[in-house]
């Protein structure tokens, strides 16, 4: 339904369900995974806040840049939670950063007038790369893993969709974003379920040790 109508409710009902399930696993899981789980419940739910500033701008002069705000505070989220399961992948952010601070100077800068705006897209831009770089140096079973790179990654993919559209007015990759966002909250929570300390909630003691990629 968040697909195919453009109501609010069923837009946050994505994050917030996702938020429900990890929640469920905060209360019956190990102790110290309930405490690396609270920066994902808490991403989803600024998630969710980013998700009705920006359905919501028509008229209100600053939403754009709450939403921002408000995304900026789930990639902490997100950056927390890999960042308590391993490190920064230095040559990942490298290449990021080469790729998509030009893209922010050559592209986007010149089409931002509001100084405020500006350095909201700037740190976002940050934020969003170092995410990925700490998602991808992510110490866990390779399922989980790169589940959860691709939740990221999906991420990192439609913002960039989005900024063509409100910056550059390139317009016709805008039937992916919605999509690609969507499928980004699924892999991430996917990632987490598939977790063996967490897997065994649902099915029980497990001996799987898969090694760490």
């Amino acid at each position: 339904m968040a697909l195919w109508t453009g109501r609010i409710p069923f837009k946050l009902a994505v994050a917030g369900s996702c938020a429900i399930i990890l929640f469920g696993c905060m209360c019956r899981g190990p102790w110290l995974s309930r405490l690396q789980l609270r920066w994902v419940v808490a991403a989803f739910a600024m998630s969710m806040a980013g998700d009705y500033f920006l359905s919501s701008r028509n008229g209100h002069a600053h939403y754009f840049e709450a939403g921002i705000a408000a995304f900026f505070a789930a990639h902490l989220g997100f950056l927390r939670y890999a960042l308590a399961h391993g490190r920064t992948n230095t040559g990942a952010l490298a290449a990021m950063l080469f790729v998509f601070v030009p893209y922010f100077v050559l592209g986007l800068s010149p089409a931002i007038e509001s100084r405020t705006l500006w350095s909201a897209v700037l740190l976002y831009l940050l934020v969003s790369c170092i995410g990925l770089a700490a998602a991808l140096g992510l110490k866990q079973p390779r399922p989980v893993k790169w589940l959860y790179v691709a939740g990221i990654a999906l991420i990192v993919f439609s913002d960039t969709l989005i900024s063509f559209g409100e910056f550059l007015h390139y317009r016709r990759f805008n039937f992916l974003i919605l999509p690609t966002y969507y499928a980004a909250h699924l892999a991430i929570t996917a990632s987490i379920l598939a977790r063996p300390e967490l897997r065994c909630i649902f099915t029980g003691p497990t001996d799987d040790n898969a090694p760490a990629s």
